[in-house]
């Protein structure tokens, strides 16, 4: 098994543990006292109820915001000691099993694992507890503000650069901003990049962002590919959920991507109405992905017998990165759900085109999800601009 050292800071140093106040229940309040206190104080954070059972041994529960509800346990918690000393924390997960092993970090940009054990349903870990504030998540933590910090890096890096904007979107359930980065280029065709549905998937976001700023680097083949195509990315579509730790779902206990026929959420609803506008005034819906994570490596795909325009073209695409990669298994599996309400469906059912759902595996290696995505990056615009008739096989 590879040894997993995990880093957040993708193109810049940043705080990723801004501090924002957080709903959090009077249970969890209840470790917030003595020599040794577990705290919710931050964005993302989430510890639905916790006890001391014993001198420096803590109890934690965890329970989703709302069921019935796709299995993933979030956790993020901060522990500090006025004294250095060891505590054990045990967590439990309501109704549930744990999904995602324990990383640690000091400041909140560099992760390594958390040695842990699991004795049936609990998982056991001991930490070094000191009143230098240590992190522990199921993941790396990305907030929403390093979204902002983000993109504002992109914008300082291609400064200059009149074709790239950075603007409001629409607001969440909320109100928490929702932004779009855009790329306006020669055509009317648009590759339309999506992220951070569902707020625990982390290894999505972190193939996001490799995956967009090689579209928007200054190589040849780049700066090619955006004068032909527009790009329109929406990094964080649910900033409620990711600010409430959610498991899965916006602020209204609905899962957005579940939500792509009906609209009921203004989040979907919102992104909906910008894509039908594009489209009134002459654009061209030519392409989707759409970022997730999930146990394994794997591309949601439709069907190459859908009906769709360029019937093989994701097939040859992920042909592609499959050569391109040979320790990488790249693993396709097509398939549709005209009701189910995801996102790759919609793209289909409503412009005609392919669309992708891209899962990464919750245990990736950090640095393999940067390679898959800068290699899945530069292949896909090498094929947008192919003549390869992409209706054969």
């Amino acid at each position: 098994m590879k040894k997993l050292l995990f880093t957040c800071s993708l193109l810049f140093t940043t705080a990723l543990l801004t501090s924002c106040a957080t709903s959090e229940s009077d249970n969890a309040q209840a470790c917030n006292a003595g020599n040794v206190k577990l705290t919710t104080e931050f964005a993302t954070a989430r510890m639905d109820s916790c006890k001391r059972t014993a001198d420096n041994e803590y109890l934690i529960t965890l329970k989703p915001e709302n069921t019935p509800i796709n299995s993933s346990p979030w956790y993020a918690f901060k522990v500090e000691a006025d004294q250095p000393t060891t505590i054990k924390v045990t967590m439990l997960v309501k109704g549930d099993e744990h999904r995602y092993p324990p990383k640690i970090s000091q400041d909140g940009k560099t992760w390594k694992l958390q040695p842990y054990k699991l004795k049936g349903e609990r998982l056991v870990m001991n930490i070094a507890a000191s009143n230098d504030p240590v992190f522990i998540a199921g993941q790396e933590i990305i907030n929403n503000q390093y979204y902002i910090d983000w993109a504002n890096k992109l914008m300082n890096t291609n400064a200059g650069n009149a074709m790239l904007s950075y603007d409001l979107l629409g607001n969440s359930t909320q109100g928490r901003p929702i932004y779009k980065i855009e790329s306006k280029g020669q055509g009317n065709e648009w590759l339309v990049i999506l992220g951070r549905q569902h707020p625990p998937e982390i290894t999505g976001a972190l193939a996001l962002f490799p995956f967009v700023e090689t579209l928007l680097s200054n190589s040849e083949l780049a700066a090619t590919f955006r004068d032909k195509y527009n790009i329109l990315v929406i990094p964080n579509i649910n900033p409620d959920g990711v600010q409430a730790g959610n498991w899965r779902h916006n602020a209204n206990g609905v899962d957005l991507n579940r939500d792509w026929n009906d609209f009921k959420q203004i989040e979907t609803k919102q992104i909906n109405g910008y894509l039908e506008q594009l489209v009134a005034n002459g654009q061209k819906i030519k392409f989707a992905v759409d970022f997730h994570s999930t146990k394994s490596n794997v591309f949601y795909t439709m069907p190459i017998d859908y009906g769709v325009e360029d019937a093989y073209f994701v097939r040859h695409w992920l042909g592609d990165l499959d050569q391109k990669m040979p320790d990488v298994e790249v693993v396709l599996k097509p398939g549709n759900n005209p009701g189910l309400g995801v996102s790759k469906q919609y793209f289909s059912d409503k412009f005609g085109v392919h669309a992708i759902t891209y899962e990464m595996g919750d245990n990736t290696d950090r640095q393999e999800i940067k390679d898959i995505a800068f290699n899945a990056s530069n292949l896909l615009m090498a094929n947008m601009l192919s003549d390869v008739d992409h209706n054969k096989e």
